[in-house]
């Protein structure tokens, strides 16, 4: 492995790759909708690799661009996440339906439930997800979104940027907090050792944790660390000690299960 310090968050994705390439590296859960959907780091980077090349290629994103992002944590949101930082660009993090910041953003993407208010403001470019667990298009729309699924999956497996991310440009905006690509990652090292993420471990994570924490908690310190992720949506509590021990979990944020480590909390 090399031993040049990562210094924006795609050199994260690329360390995960060179630990364990097929190893799990993102586990998703939906408990409304009974899904389960595991990625490797080949296939979580493939995904971005594709995200990365459409918006390049397609919406001209790339260093100086801010890309909004309104969508849950899921999967499918660590492969923007990770598209967006991929071609040098700033996300913008926010959950509102109908924050006025979004009309700064170059591009929207957002989940296919919250579209609608969306429509209504005056939006350079608009991309829905249906955030379907295989990957599918949109069903049952009819908007003027473009959907984010069939735009993506002709895109290239392989992403090279016409202009490699730079540490300093600006990488995140999150209500007041204002991150380049490199304070990201140096963040989220911090974080890692803060809250106790250790190399191997098998982090299960509650979503409104998550959400509220932010996309340098949920997503990049587990990978800062070498850690693997399992994302709980609508989250059953009768569910979680089972699948703790499926998925042989180490540790967990936002949730307790006794014997499990807590991450931010006395072992």
């Amino acid at each position: 492995m090399p031993t040049t310090r990562p210094s924006t968050p795609s050199d994260l994705l690329d360390l995960a790759l060179r630990r364990d390439a097929s190893a799990p590296l993102v586990t998703s859960y939906d408990d409304a909708t009974g899904e389960r959907v595991e990625l490797s780091a080949t296939t979580l980077a493939n995904w971005v690799a594709k995200t990365a090349d459409l918006l390049q290629d397609e919406f001209d994103v790339g260093p100086g661009s801010t890309v909004a992002v309104v969508l849950p944590v899921h999967w499918q949101t660590a492969a923007v996440l990770l598209g967006v930082w991929s071609c040098g660009a700033a996300v913008l993090d926010t959950a509102a339906e109908d924050d006025g910041r979004l009309d700064a953003a170059d591009v929207v993407l957002a989940a296919q439930d919250r579209l609608a208010p969306l429509e209504e403001q005056d939006l350079p470019e608009l991309l829905g997800l249906s955030l379907h667990p295989l990957g599918l298009g949109m069903t049952g729309y009819a908007g003027p979104a473009r959907d984010f699924a069939v735009e993506v999956r002709a895109r290239s497996d392989v992403f090279t940027p016409y202009v490699p991310p730079d540490p300093a440009s600006p990488g995140l905006t999150a209500g007041g907090l204002e991150l380049t690509l490199g304070g990201l990652v140096d963040a989220a090292g911090e974080l890692a050792g803060r809250l106790g993420v250790a190399a191997g471990d098998r982090l299960l994570v509650d979503e409104p944790t998550a959400a509220e924490a932010g996309p340098v908690v949920w997503l990049l310190a587990p990978l800062a660390a070498g850690a693997s992720l399992v994302l709980c949506r609508h989250t059953d509590p009768t569910a979680l000690r089972a699948r703790a021990e499926a998925e042989r979990v180490t540790a967990t944020l936002g949730v307790r299960i006794e014997g499990i480590r807590e991450l931010g909390r006395p072992a």
